[in-house]
């Protein structure tokens, strides 16, 4: 008889409320969800973009967020924000192999992005219509490592 092991698959799901202390709370249980799961390898890489995109969503919007975490049976974690605001900004309206220059250095926000393309191995984003997913709209963006192109050593 031949058994049959299911991939170490997870997903884990946070609600945000519009809080500065937001990204702090998604960058904690980043950190709890991987380390429980032996996920270490990725964990400083997903730590940062999760805490990015969650800070943006605080800066930008006036509502809740959502982060959700997904375990790939093919090893890559990916993760998700949901914000309420509909514009996707780059590198996520761009594939993976089109690189967004890196933004003027005496300006004061808009380089955080610039990381995504630095650390992730894909990454993509989608307005949401309204009522989709429940959450009235918005847009989501996702990003994921573990495949062998990114991460902080990479």
């Amino acid at each position: 008889m031949v058994t049959v092991a299911p991939p170490d698959t997870w997903v884990y799901a946070l609600r945000l409320p519009h809080d500065p202390r937001a990204a702090r709370v998604a960058r904690m249980t980043v950190r709890a969800v991987l380390r429980g799961h032996g996920r270490e390898e990725v964990l400083e890489a997903v730590e940062l973009l999760a805490s990015e995109l969650v800070t943006n969503a605080y800066l930008h919007t006036k509502g809740p967020a959502s982060l959700r975490m997904t375990a790939l049976s093919d090893g890559r974690v990916r993760v998700g924000v949901w914000d309420s605001h509909p514009y996707i900004p780059a590198p996520f309206t761009k594939p993976p192999g089109d690189r967004v220059p890196l933004a003027d250095m005496d300006r004061e926000g808009g380089r955080g992005l610039y990381l995504v393309q630095e650390y992730a191995d894909w990454w993509g984003g989608w307005p949401l219509e309204g009522g989709r997913l429940g959450r009235g709209g918005g847009k989501l963006l996702w990003f994921e490592v573990g495949g062998g192109g990114g991460g902080l050593e990479g």
